[in-house]
């Protein structure tokens, strides 16, 4: 079979990284999610909810991966708010291991997907970089299921590392990994 220019295979520069208006896409993206992280509708649903209030929290934004305007990937976050669920269900956790001050003065890493058809392209890497490179805070924080996974993986290779692990959130069947690092994230 002859193959031609484009034709066949993705070049991850064929991937466009910029803003996302993610209130107006939220359904695209978390469609997206969906895929990436095997959500049932009902999870959508409250996910919605959520994403579009975390998109009025003060400083927090979006970046999108789009491939011919179709978006492949996103990331969101903002700077960390002791008050926000999140860092409530985490904090106990980050004092039992001493590292509780990670929650001041970091920017969260709220989500961050790629659709599995795009995955292993430096899609994910390229979302998170650009993100965290705009970020005023020193550092970042993120959470991922606590388990050896490419995700997990990608983070380390960035500069992330276990700040408390074993995390339980409500209705969560599978602990989670409080991840931290220094900005700007290491490069390869």
């Amino acid at each position: 079979m002859l193959r031609f220019p484009g034709q066949g295979h993705r070049r991850p520069d064929d991937v466009v990284i910029g803003p996302l208006d993610l209130a107006a896409r939220v359904d695209e993206a978390l469609a997206v999610q969906a895929v990436a992280f095997g959500l049932d509708p009902d999870e959508i649903a409250v996910r919605r909810q959520i994403v579009l209030r975390h998109m009025t929290s003060p400083g927090a934004r979006a970046l999108g991966a789009t491939l011919r305007g179709r978006l492949v990937g996103f990331v969101y976050g903002m700077p960390n708010d002791r008050a926000h669920w999140w860092s409530t269900v985490v904090e106990p956790y980050l004092h039992r291991e001493g590292n509780e001050g990670w929650l001041d003065d970091s920017f969260v890493i709220t989500e961050l997907h790629v659709h599995p058809d795009h995955q292993n392209r430096g899609i994910g890497r390229r979302l998170i970089t650009t993100i965290t490179d705009s970020a005023e805070q020193p550092r970042s924080i993120l959470s991922a299921i606590d388990i050896d996974s490419p995700a997990r993986g990608l983070y380390r290779s960035l500069g992330y590392q276990d700040l408390a692990r074993r995390v339980l959130f409500p209705s969560a069947p599978k602990p989670y990994a409080v991840m931290g690092a220094p900005l700007p994230l290491r490069r390869r």
